[in-house]
């Protein structure tokens, strides 16, 4: 039986997770217009995911996570709704039920089974330094990431790294993978502690209809909402 101990590390490990989950929601919907070319240097390949990403307006997709780490691994799906600014749904269909929204103010986060939902306050989740602030709209990946890298293969798929600022006792690498078209077909979190967190993606729709109400959490039945602690 789970103590309440391991529930509290859990969520707070699930929490900061999201930190560097909402940087990929970025990279991913930001990478649009982006052409992988073989000999394309990182800042130029960052300057065409900061111009797309703050012309798009709203984003759907189809997602594959797959959390690997702490002696076990874990396969999940779903889909996402992204919407400018800082409103993102990630309603997951395996396990049905789990849920992330972030409506511009607050992010909630609840698991099937469990009596509470999470709430943390966004200026909790953010700084100056994290990734969320790529969500307002003013991105400037060459700014924020260190070590920024590309990889092209002669197909024209690109890999762009680097490791957010700040955040560089927790994530190792932050991993792009786009096609020729610059769909993202791939993108990869790898955590100081060895935890890896992939997102396989599939069905982008670009500007979609995405109402106010998307962004709405409503707890399930017998659900309470609780305030949960920031990552630490």
């Amino acid at each position: 039986m789970t103590s309440n101990l391991e529930k509290t590390v859990n969520r707070q490990r699930e929490l900061i997770r999201w930190r560097f989950l909402i940087a990929a929601v970025l990279a991913f919907g930001a990478v649009g217009e982006l052409r992988a070319q073989a000999g394309m240097s990182a800042a130029q390949v960052a300057a065409r995911v900061d111009r797309h990403y703050n012309a798009l307006h709203s984003l759907e997709v189809h997602f594959v996570q797959t959390y690997t780490g702490l002696g076990m691994t874990r396969k999940e799906s779903g889909v996402l709704l992204l919407k400018k600014p800082g409103k993102m749904r990630w309603t997951y269909t395996d396990p049905d039920g789990k849920l992330f929204v972030l409506d511009g103010h607050d992010g909630y986060f609840y698991s099937p089974g469990e009596t509470e939902a999470q709430k943390v306050d966004e200026k909790k989740l953010d700084d100056l330094r994290s990734p969320l602030r790529f969500l307002l709209g003013h991105t400037e990946l060459e700014k924020e990431l260190t070590g920024l890298h590309v990889s092209c293969d002669g197909g024209g798929t690109c890999e762009l790294s680097g490791v957010p600022k700040g955040l560089e006792q927790r994530v190792s690498a932050l991993k792009i993978t786009a096609a020729a078209d610059g769909t993202i077909r791939l993108m990869t979190i790898e955590e100081t502690d060895g935890v890896t967190n992939q997102f396989t993606f599939s069905g982008e729709a670009g500007n979609v209809p995405a109402p106010n109400t998307a962004f709405v959490f409503l707890p399930p039945a017998g659900v309470h909402v609780v305030e949960g602690d920031p990552p630490v």
